[in-house]
């Protein structure tokens, strides 16, 4: 086991145990793994390393929901490589490209699970979604969790297409925030 995957999973192991700190560090460090991991992803499909961003903050937010599916007796860094790639290959199926754009052996880059949510997790989604404003919350859904394109938004509610990517990317880092509030309390 590398030291990094012995860091990472102490620290997942002790934020499922509740510690607050621990999950705050874990997130911490993660954050840039998969910024680097995602830029090389979409650069390597043709797509801009600006849309990293987005795609870091849609998996620690998978993370959070899905943070008590970790089996501690399993490796920290294919669970998070499986969500991780889950991530991308969504964010590349609703921007009309193909899972095969997407090289399955890229988990040496960073280390993740599968990407269904349990009931529970869907549960308190629902509950921090409708922390957000109306508009941000209904982009979000449609573009995110529906997987319309971001065009069918902006025309199913009246929006420009660029207010619904900037409603989408202000209301990921709303609930980021919310969920690193809401686990440290």
């Amino acid at each position: 086991m590398t030291a990094d995957e012995t860091e990472l999973k102490t620290l997942m192991l002790a934020s499922q145990r509740g510690d607050a700190a621990a999950y705050r560090a874990l997130l911490a460090k993660l954050a840039p793994r998969l910024r680097g991991y995602y830029k090389r992803r979409l650069t390597g499909v043709g797509r801009s390393a600006d849309e990293a961003e987005d795609l870091v903050q849609e998996t620690l937010i998978a993370i959070h929901l899905k943070r008590q599916t970790y089996d501690p007796g399993a490796l920290f860094t294919p669970w998070l490589h499986a969500i991780a790639r889950y991530k991308l290959i969504d964010f590349l199926r609703s921007n009309r490209m193909s899972r095969m754009d997407v090289p399955i052996d890229d988990h040496h880059d960073l280390m993740a699970a599968d990407d269904h949510a349990s009931a529970e997790g869907t549960h308190d989604m629902t509950k921090l979604l409708d922390r957000l404003p109306k508009r941000t919350r209904q982009a979000i859904e449609a573009v995110k969790l529906e997987g319309n394109s971001v065009a069918e938004t902006a025309a199913r509610y009246g929006m420009s297409e660029s207010n619904v990517k900037i409603s989408i990317h202000r209301g990921l880092k709303a609930l980021a925030a919310l969920i690193g509030r809401d686990s440290s309390g």
